[in-house]
């Protein structure tokens, strides 16, 4: 009989973590969080980023307990499986930039590689095309990786910077819980930060605690199988190897059948929740998105679980996308339910363009 550390690294892991994914996050958007929303990355990092007031977007600004909840779960099973090393030093500032435009892509599309999956398994026909920019965004990353680029590696760091991150996520916590805020008009009111939406996407959530603790689950088998979206289609072309895919297409088989069993499951193109129609922009925008996680080395999900066991690189690239999604709305290039915003499809063809620049530029060092 298999040990949990072997049972967890072995075919399996991936599998029984996409299950769980696919069946708890249909379950929060029943609970209240957005429809097809049940667990948005990039989505979730952005409405961080407004609660904080890096934009003003008063429909998507909430502390998400889920973004939270993946670090401290990453980080507990780190701790106990004695596999919390903190490194850094691979590139910092290219990472954090690959983290901004990643976010810029997926919010041009409206959701990172997770909600693509998910928004497939709810009927949203509008994932199609964002998942094949996807695939198409990844496969360019993996022509780089053919042709040798390499964001360098890290080192060991002191143990404090791994803390950096949790800690920080703590914080975040501590403000949800607490509903701090820093500002009042002259009347008493809140003016925030920490701001909290009252309509919209950023309104809807499930109960904090639920949250938390569903996301440390996720947190704790992600780390243990790494799972990871991306990851899984880049071995799979380069590597010819399926054991992280198999647990990506376990994830949409638990989402689409608990869909139908919750009456979640709506197919078709219009009047989808948090969608636009844009076949174009929706391909172009997870291109930029899939090329950027390629060029990081994993999907938005796992930058956050190996930001908990103090990837300090990873973090780096997960405070990107909080910056790059303040951005994103305060530039007008964040898509909304009617489309693409005035500026986001230039910022997808800037994103490219740096992406392919770093992917040209950047080798690992010759040694002699």
């Amino acid at each position: 009989m298999s040990s949990p550390r072997q049972f967890f690294t072995s075919r399996w892991g991936p599998i029984v973590t996409g299950v769980f994914i696919g069946v708890i996050a249909p379950i929060l958007v029943k609970l209240g969080n957005p429809g097809n929303m049940g667990i948005c990355v990039v989505c979730f990092n952005r409405d961080i980023a407004g609660a904080l007031g890096l934009h003003r977007a008063a429909v998507v600004q909430y502390i998400r307990p889920e973004i939270i909840g993946f670090v401290l779960g990453s980080l507990i099973a780190a701790l106990i499986y004695r596999e919390f090393k903190p490194r850094t030093g691979s590139a910092p500032a290219a990472r954090f930039f690959l983290g901004m435009f990643a976010v810029i892509g997926a919010l041009v599309f409206l959701g990172c590689p997770w909600r693509a999956y998910l928004r497939l398994s709810g009927g949203d026909w509008n994932a199609i095309p964002g998942i094949l920019g996807l695939l198409a965004g990844i496969g360019i990353g993996i022509v780089f990786l053919r042709m040798g680029f390499s964001l360098s590696r890290n080192r060991n760091a002191p143990k404090a910077l791994g803390w950096v991150l949790p800690i920080f996520m703590v914080v975040l916590l501590l403000l949800l819980v607490f509903k701090v805020q820093f500002g009042r008009d002259a009347s008493g009111n809140p003016t925030g930060p920490i701001f909290f939406s009252e309509k919209g996407p950023g309104s809807m959530h499930a109960p904090i605690l639920i949250s938390l603790v569903v996301a440390i689950v996720i947190g704790f088998l992600a780390q243990r199988s790494r799972f990871c979206t991306v990851g899984a289609i880049r071995d799979l072309i380069l590597l010819r190897d399926a054991h992280l895919f198999v647990g990506v297409l376990a994830l949409i088989l638990a989402a689409f059948v608990t869909n139908l069993v919750l009456g979640q499951f709506h197919s078709g193109f219009a009047n989808q929740p948090v969608s636009h129609t844009n076949w174009l922009w929706n391909f172009m925008g997870m291109a930029l998105a899939g090329l950027a996680f390629t060029l990081a080395g994993g999907c938005p999900g796992r930058q956050l679980f190996l930001s908990g066991e103090g990837d300090g690189d990873s973090a780096m690239f997960v405070l990107g996308m909080i910056v790059g999604a303040g951005f994103s709305h305060n530039f007008n290039a964040a898509s909304s339910p009617k489309g693409p915003a005035v500026f986001g499809p230039a910022m997808v063809i800037v994103g490219l363009i740096v992406c392919v620049v770093i992917g040209l530029t950047m080798r690992e060092p010759v040694e002699g």
